[in-house]
C-alpha cells in the first residue's frame, strides 16, 4: 500500500484531490493516535509504541514511514511533528472541540 499524497489516486477517489488523500491517510489504523502522542514532544520509537498501547512494531513503522513521506512527522532526535504536522494538529484540535459539542438529532 502506498502513502496517500495529493495528486495521486487514493482509496475511494481517483481525483487526487488533497482532501481525499488526507482523509485516506488519517483514516488508517493508528495514524491519528500517533499524531496525538507526538503533540507535545519528540518520542523514540519504543516510547511511542508504549504510548500507543502496544501497537505492533510493523504497523507503527509503516505509519511513521507514511507520515514521514507526507511530511507530517520527522525523525531527528526522536519522532516529532514537522511544521506541517503541527499545523494539521491545530486543525484537528478544532475538529475535536467541534465534536465535543456535536449533538446528533434524535429520531422522532
Amino acid at each position: 500500500m502506498t502513502t496517500p499524497l495529493p495528486g495521486h489516486p487514493v482509496r475511494g477517489s481517483t481525483t487526487g484531490r488533497p482532501i481525499m488523500a488526507l482523509l485516506d491517510l488519517l483514516g488508517r489504523r493508528w495514524t491519528l493516535r500517533i499524531l496525538w502522542e507526538l503533540r507535545d514532544s519528540a518520542l523514540t520509537f519504543r516510547a511511542l509504541q508504549q504510548r500507543c498501547d502496544g501497537v505492533s512494531s510493523s504497523v507503527l513503522a509503516t505509519r511513521l514511514r507514511e507520515l514521514g513521506e507526507a511530511d507530517l512527522v520527522g525523525n531527528a532526535e526522536g519522532y516529532s511533528l514537522t511544521g506541517q504536522g503541527r499545523s494539521l494538529f491545530g486543525t484537528l484540535v478544532q475538529l475535536d472541540a467541534w465534536a465535543a459539542d456535536w449533538r446528533p438529532r434524535q429520531p422522532s
